[in-house]
């Protein structure tokens, strides 16, 4: 029995965020214990028992309860510097609880809860007040009526045995659990007094471990109690009851077990996890717009989560426990290291501005935490996710990251259409208020438009980081693009297509700087590198155009440098020829380039 009992884990004690049931007792658990396992058979307990339950017939019934008055038996009123010694007499938890009584009308009042003719009309989910079901209504009345009169009964004399007051854990009678314990407590401080400071005998060792280990499990059930709050019975709010008040007659305790403050926040972060966790996620492979869909699910469950904990939770604790301020800040936490997890699975451009825009603009908005159902308790400064910046900067870092991936795709994309529609038919470029054009300037330019315009959406900070990530993989595109079109067009160096197709070109990716210029205060340096590739472009397909008109001309040149030019007049209509054609051609440039082509053909033609 000694190891059995003396043996708890930390969690255990301390009341940790898993609630772990004590192992099984059985009678040879409480062999050799002063309290042993036989039942009590005193006219005391009987007694003190007989109270209890005569209290909580009176609760089923809902009647109206006065305030106790009754002094407990002096059982403490020995001096001791034992650690186990109250400051104060029993008497002080009715002192305690007739202000927290008076803290409990305030929140009726703050609630704004009636009789049930003055219910709320039911309203939309999410952005409107949740309404009490008439059960609800009469839950939340007789829990109320339960705190604002609720005191701790008397301590009996002579405690249960550790087997029964374990067995009243387990099945929630909390508070005749707890007042056992407390008279447990007293009757080892008195053992203790009685001893020599050199004799203590294992028994009374044992029972000290027995104590802490019963206190290790009260604080587990409180903590499931608590964790379970928003998805148990109606009979687990009262139970609320007894947990708030156990935790404030503790705390007020000398040398009392600490934590239990902590232990109740815990088991309420706890309470949220497991509420989140239900919230439907699909996988990818079954919904294209799973993030989106789970996002939306989650805000709307965390709103009503925090709806029933304002209509339904905040009437079983006392003003001081700041219950809804705790656990809005837990959803936050909850929700924070949900979101984590769901970066994990996130590949896709979508989702990771799906993520973005759910913790920067969707989560604060009127819709979920800015909910009018969730006033006035919810704060304004409450409304944001109280993110770690590290962690927004990832999400914003994998985003630019996949942009980017994704922006040299299309891009790519872009080249293989032209060879598709225009190179491998051998189309004719269209003629767009009198220039050759392509569709490759406005593709680009929407494409990369639309990017900015959403990642705007987000904050400035990503947009800028979106415009120079789209100008990066833009730079080294049109290298790309020079190859593939050089490769494709050189057979046809020879037809009229070719030349046509070189100034469409020109025409496009000047087009193009010119759009791009609209980011010149954005990305000022990576805006410079692009022009700077796209004029070394331009300039590199106009240097082809001439240097293959030069290549065709040159003979018939040559034939008329000669003394005898007047005998070879087909050479000279096939230079005038040819001349004429890169001149009608050159008319369909933009009147830049069309300037310095008829001053590249005249020398040309001088010469």
């Amino acid at each position: 029995m000694d190891g059995q009992m003396a043996e708890t884990t930390k969690e255990e004690v301390d009341g940790g965020n898993e609630v772990n049931d004590p192992s099984e007792w059985d009678e040879d658990a409480t062999k050799g214990l002063k309290n042993g396992g036989e039942q009590m058979e005193s006219p005391v307990k009987e007694k003190s028992l007989g109270v209890l339950k005569s209290f909580r017939r009176s609760l089923k019934g809902f009647s109206p309860k006065t305030q106790k008055d009754k002094s407990l038996e002096n059982t403490d009123d020995q001096s001791s510097n034992s650690p186990l010694q109250p400051p104060q007499s029993p008497n002080s938890a009715v002192e305690i609880t007739g202000t927290l009584a008076r803290r409990g009308a305030s929140i009726r009042q703050s609630l704004g809860l009636g009789t049930k003719k003055y219910k709320q009309e039911p309203l939309e989910p999410v952005t409107e007040a949740m309404t009490l079901s008439e059960e609800q209504t009469e839950v939340v009345d007789t829990v109320l009526e339960l705190s604002d009169t609720y005191t701790l009964p008397e301590i009996p004399p002579m405690p249960l045995s550790v087997m029964e007051i374990n067995k009243l854990i387990e099945t929630e009678h909390l508070e005749e659990a707890y007042v056992n314990l407390l008279s447990l407590r007293l009757e080892l401080q008195r053992e203790h007094q009685a001893l020599d400071q050199e004799d203590y005998p294992i028994e009374l060792v044992n029972k000290e471990k027995d104590l802490s280990l019963l206190y290790g499990t009260l604080k587990n059930k409180m903590s499931a109690i608590v964790r379970n709050s928003s998805t148990l019975p109606s009979h687990n709010k009262e139970l609320l009851v007894y947990v708030a008040y156990i935790i404030l007659e503790e705390e007020k305790r000398w040398g009392a077990m600490q934590g239990w403050r902590e232990a109740w926040k815990d088991a309420v972060l706890n309470g949220v996890r497991d509420s989140l966790k239900k919230v439907p996620l699909d996988s990818r492979e079954k919904n294209a717009s799973w993030l989106a869909v789970h996002l939306g699910l989650l805000g709307k469950a965390v709103v009503e989560d925090l709806q029933r904990v304002k209509t339904e939770l905040l009437s079983s604790y006392p003003a001081d426990f700041n219950v809804f301020e705790t656990y809005v800040s837990c959803h936050h936490e909850a929700v924070g290291e949900h979101l984590k997890r769901l970066l994990e699975k996130v590949t896709e451009l979508k989702d990771y501005y799906a993520l973005l825009d759910f913790i920067i603009h969707r989560y604060p908005s009127e819709k979920l935490m800015g909910s009018i159902s969730l006033r006035p308790e919810l704060k304004e400064d409450q409304r944001a996710l109280p993110v770690d910046k590290d962690f927004l900067n990832q999400i914003k870092d994998k985003y630019c990251a996949r942009l980017q991936a994704d922006m040299k795709t299309s891009l790519n994309r872009i080249i293989d259409l032209e060879n598709e529609e225009m190179w491998k038919e051998k189309r004719k470029p269209m003629i767009n208020e009198g220039i050759y054009c392509s569709h490759i300037d406005m593709d680009i330019w929407t494409n990369i438009k639309g990017h900015v315009q959403g990642s705007r959406r987000i904050d400035v900070n990503l947009e800028q980081n979106v415009v120079c990530s789209c100008l990066e993989e833009l730079k080294t595109f049109l290298k790309r693009f020079e190859s593939a079109f050089v490769e494709w067009s050189s057979p046809l160096s020879s037809s009229s297509l070719w030349a046509e197709y070189h100034i469409s070109y020109i025409n496009s990716f000047s087009a193009l700087k010119e759009h791009m210029e609209s980011y010149k205060n954005t990305c000022p340096i990576q805006l410079e590198l692009v022009q700077k590739e796209i004029d070394r472009l331009t300039t590199s397909l106009s240097q082809a155009v001439m240097k293959n008109f030069k290549t065709d001309v040159k003979p018939f040149l040559r034939r008329q440098m000669t003394g005898k030019w007047f005998s070879f007049d087909e050479d000279f209509l096939q230079l005038i020829h040819k001349t004429e054609t890169l001149s009608e051609q050159s008319k369909y440039m933009t009147p830049k380039h069309k300037q310095v082509r008829v001053q590249t053909v005249g020398c040309i033609n001088i010469l």
